[in-house]
């Protein structure tokens, strides 16, 4: 009997290791975490921007990333994944380093983050977009809208050096 316990429960141990650690899993619960990272990003550039253009962005990202993340928790509930409920320890803590700014000083640091961010994001959403499942199919339908969130960044970027 423990001949054959011992091999069924390593098994078992590792096709569960396995099921936890799923690449589509991984980013659905990433993507869920960046889009209520960027959520009160939006929220926060309507509260400490400076410019309208940045105010506008904000609200922007916080519709687009409201509706992104219905989006991302139903593909995720589908793969019988829990879906996290709220950002991660690092964007939290680059919230609160951008919380303690405002006027101009928020409006180039958030257009900064803006570019970066999408840009990263860009890249996994690309990489997930060809998995054949749930998080692929959100992946692909999220890259127009993340797309237009950098050009928009840059945009705030590029008016913000051509003022000077």
């Amino acid at each position: 009997m423990k001949s054959i316990a011992l091999p069924l429960l390593a098994l078992f141990l590792a096709t569960s290791a396995y099921a936890a650690e799923k690449p589509s899993q991984s980013f659905l619960k990433k993507a869920i975490q960046g889009n209520y990272a960027e959520i009160e990003m939006g929220k926060l550039a309507q509260q400490n921007g400076q410019s309208d253009n940045v105010k506008n962005f904000g609200q922007m990202l916080q519709a687009d990333h409201t509706a992104a993340n219905e989006k991302a928790a139903d593909a995720a509930k589908s793969m019988g994944v829990t879906p996290p409920d709220g950002p991660n320890a690092k964007q939290r803590a680059d919230y609160e380093k951008m919380s303690k700014m405002s006027g101009a000083q928020f409006d180039r640091h958030f257009a900064t983050h803006m570019i970066a961010d999408h840009q990263k994001d860009i890249a996994e959403y690309k990489k997930a977009s060809k998995n054949a499942d749930a998080a692929g199919d959100y992946a692909k339908g999220s890259i127009p809208v993340l797309q237009k969130h950098l050009e928009t960044a840059k945009s705030l970027g590029s008016r913000r050096t051509s003022s000077r």
